[in-house]
């Protein structure tokens, strides 16, 4: 069996499946550069070379391992957290999504206006002789009718057209009409200026309308300006992703594009009250809510731990019943604990007879959130401790108890000591997994209650990571400039109390 992977057969798979995955990564390298996304694209060329090298050659057999790993690890960790870092630097944020050149090209389709009679017309959309976009175009008061282009517009004759019930022309000499299902399907059409007069051009509007406009903002690239070609009025890059005008910054156009700002977002944390305030209130909450959570599911489970540790009839039975929590899958569990709660149907208001509104009040939503995590974690920390209340030698207890300590001494001066040295890189993991327990917050309270009437954004149980998805999805205004800083922030505070930790517990110096 072992010769099937060896030999000219091995090197032939190894060549086919070399050559699948370079094509795949050349198709999306490709792909990226045409969207100008030179980032992805040349990463993706990096990792076809250093595969095809590494697979090809035998410069280092122990590369054949790590450089998937290390390539995967690149793309899904340091890259995201590169991209995060780097968008916390930007005004980024609804109306600021795009590039400065999109912005540009939006800016001046939105730069118009109508006519002074506000002038509409019914249109057909389709082709003209020669392949070009065009309309058929009819005033019905007037009886007139033109075929109009980008460039052109000729007048056509009442004889020359076809219209229907309505005095609309349908069909035309040199035109063709574009179905309905084909307009539906291309949005191209009401985006094209066909020809009216001299300055004037018609937009379809709604489907079979056409409404004359004229263009009142103008670009000039070389000083990088706005001009309103009506009023004179010139606008101007502000420096943070939209042309504002002149002696007036909160006159601007938009959309704007995203422009760096640098430590703005940062500061804003510190300084703006509307976001610094709502931020201390999430940031106090979060480590309360990781603190009691890990207390509480560690000493939960502890106590299960070491009452099911000693011989009892049914003992694998009650083990199996204590795991079922943790092996369920947790989304159910936090949906089956919501409908639970609910304060009209739910079955823990029945069961206590009670009419309390779980969600709606702070307290009772802060402890409906411990409550649910402490069913879901508690599983957890009773399998580790039973483990590891294997591992303490017996001869330390038995020697306890010979010089005459009783159970909870030996529990407070020998068990816990040592449970605690073994067990202090998972009480710390686990500290950083509940600071940022999103599925748990989200799923269940979905961070509130929170007035939305005052603008409130920070709900009652948002913890960082629920109330930074609040600021990037949870309101009219995205802000992902400013979401990427409080991620950021949320990184080096888990990063510094987890190493915190570890120093503290000596587990590398154990390790080492």
């Amino acid at each position: 069996m072992s010769g099937i992977f060896r030999g000219n057969f091995a090197l032939v798979v190894k060549i086919v499946i070399l050559a699948g995955v370079t094509a795949i990564l050349s198709l999306l390298a490709q792909s990226a550069f045409a969207r100008g996304e030179i980032a992805i694209g040349s990463f993706l060329v990096i990792s076809i070379v250093a595969l095809n090298f590494t697979y090809l050659t035998k410069v280092s057999i122990p590369l054949k391992f790590f450089v998937p790993g290390v390539l995967l690890f690149i793309a899904f960790v340091i890259g995201p957290i590169i991209f995060t870092v780097v968008m916390s630097t930007f005004n980024y944020k609804t109306g600021n999504y795009i590039s400065k050149e999109a912005a540009i090209e939006q800016v001046l389709i939105r730069g118009v206006e109508p006519d002074a009679n506000q002038t509409t017309f019914d249109v057909v959309a389709g082709k003209a002789s020669d392949g070009k976009d065009a309309i058929l175009v009819s005033d019905v008061a007037n009886q007139k009718f033109f075929l109009s282009t980008q460039d052109n517009l000729s007048t056509l004759d009442a004889n020359e057209v076809v219209v229907n019930e309505y005095g609309v022309a349908t069909t035309a000499p040199n035109f063709v009409a574009t179905s309905l299902e084909d307009l539906a399907l291309d949005d191209s059409y009401a985006k094209i200026r066909y020809k009216f007069s001299d300055g004037y051009y018609i937009v379809i509007e709604a489907q079979g309308v056409g409404a004359v406009f004229r263009q009142a903002l103008t670009y000039d690239e070389k000083t990088d300006t706005m001009r309103n070609i009506q009023s004179g009025e010139v606008y101007v890059d502000n420096g943070r992703g939209n042309f504002a005008l002149e002696g007036s910054p909160d006159s601007v156009l938009t959309p704007g594009w995203r422009a760096p700002i640098w430590f703005e977002n940062y500061t804003k944390l510190v300084t703006d009250s509307r976001v610094r305030t709502p931020l201390i209130k999430v940031f106090i909450w979060t480590v309360i809510f990781a603190s009691l959570t890990v207390l509480s599911t560690f000493a939960f489970g502890l106590l299960l731990a070491i009452a099911l540790n000693r011989r009892m009839r049914g003992r694998r039975v009650y083990r199996s019943i204590l795991i079922l929590p943790y092996a369920m899958p947790s989304i159910m569990s936090i949906l089956i604990w919501g409908g639970m709660f609910d304060s009209q149907f739910g079955a823990i208001n029945n069961l206590l007879n009670t009419d309390i509104a779980w969600f709606s009040n702070p307290t009772y939503a802060r402890a409906a959130v411990l409550l649910v995590n402490l069913w879901l974690g508690f599983p957890y920390f009773y399998l580790i401790c039973s483990g590891s209340l294997q591992a303490i030698p017996s001869e330390l207890l038995e020697a306890a108890a010979i010089d005459g300590a009783n159970p909870r001494q030996v529990f407070r001066q020998i068990t816990l000591p040592l449970l605690l040295q073994i067990l202090s890189p998972l009480l710390i993991a686990s500290f950083a997994f509940n600071f940022n327990n999103f599925n748990l917050i989200y799923l269940l309270t979905g961070g509130g209650p929170r007035d939305t009437l005052d603008g409130e954004l920070a709900g009652a149980t948002d913890i960082l990571i629920s109330y930074t998805y609040q600021i990037a999805f949870g309101t009219n205004i995205l802000d992902f400039g400013l979401a990427s800083a409080i991620s950021v922030l949320i990184f080096f505070l888990v990063a510094s109390i987890s190493f915190y930790g570890i120093r503290k517990s000596k587990v590398m110096e154990t390790f080492g």
